[in-house]
């Protein structure tokens, strides 16, 4: 993948916890850096569960299923729980009863995207939605209401949503991502550099005013 040093290219799902956490790691780094770009951050989509029924499962069924026992889930939500609030961000797992199919979400970030328009206020929106208000973000109404909340068209997004439109692309996105090599998420690429998983402010800071001088 070819990239500009002026573009921060940020590399996620919606179902990843630390993929909240690095964004707003990566907001409050690009503030600290001044990061001379055009602030043009582009989202790119990495399904961490592309075989997922699009109805979605049950939380705890997966996540007992995934990691062995649900008591483990619990331990690591806790976790991530705690590293969150440190920064801000609320988690409520204990509202999320789904672990959804994430490709509308994608669709409707590469949707905007496609606008010209930056999508960070969009993936925002998701992610708080999903992990802060525990809604099923796999469920185009409930899509469509949070694009609508973020102050989008509603009867556009529904439109939108209701086709197949972005599918391909974003799939053809998510292989360009594995070919690169990427196979966790966040993954941060600035021109040569790889910032993996959610790293301190400091990191992604220094890392910024690096490519900001080169």
């Amino acid at each position: 993948m070819s990239l500009h040093a002026a573009t921060v290219h940020v590399i996620y799902d919606f179902i990843c916890p630390w993929c909240w956490i690095g964004e707003e790691h990566l907001e409050r780094a690009l503030a600290a850096s001044n990061f001379a770009t055009d602030r043009q951050v582009v989202f790119l989509p990495y399904q961490l569960n592309p075989d997922m029924p699009v109805q979605g499962m049950d939380r705890k069924t997966y996540r007992s299923g995934k990691f062995g026992s649900w008591a483990r889930s619990q331990a690591m939500d806790a976790q991530v729980t705690h590293a969150g609030k440190a920064i801000g961000l609320q988690f409520a797992y204990e509202r999320v009863e789904k672990t959804p199919n994430t490709l509308a979400a994608h669709r409707l970030v590469w949707r905007e995207q496609q606008a010209g328009s930056d999508a960070a206020f969009l993936v925002k929106a998701i992610f708080k939605a999903y992990f802060g208000e525990g809604r099923d973000i796999g469920d185009l109404k409930v899509l469509a209401d949070i694009a609508a909340e973020a102050g989008l068209d509603r009867e556009a997004i529904v439109d939108f949503l209701n086709t197949d439109e972005g599918t391909a692309e974003v799939l053809k996105l998510e292989a360009m991502t594995k070919a690169s090599g990427v196979r966790s998420v966040p993954s941060i690429q600035i021109a040569d550099d790889v910032i993996s998983g959610a790293q301190p402010v400091e990191v992604m800071t220094r890392i910024l005013r690096r490519n900001q001088a080169a």
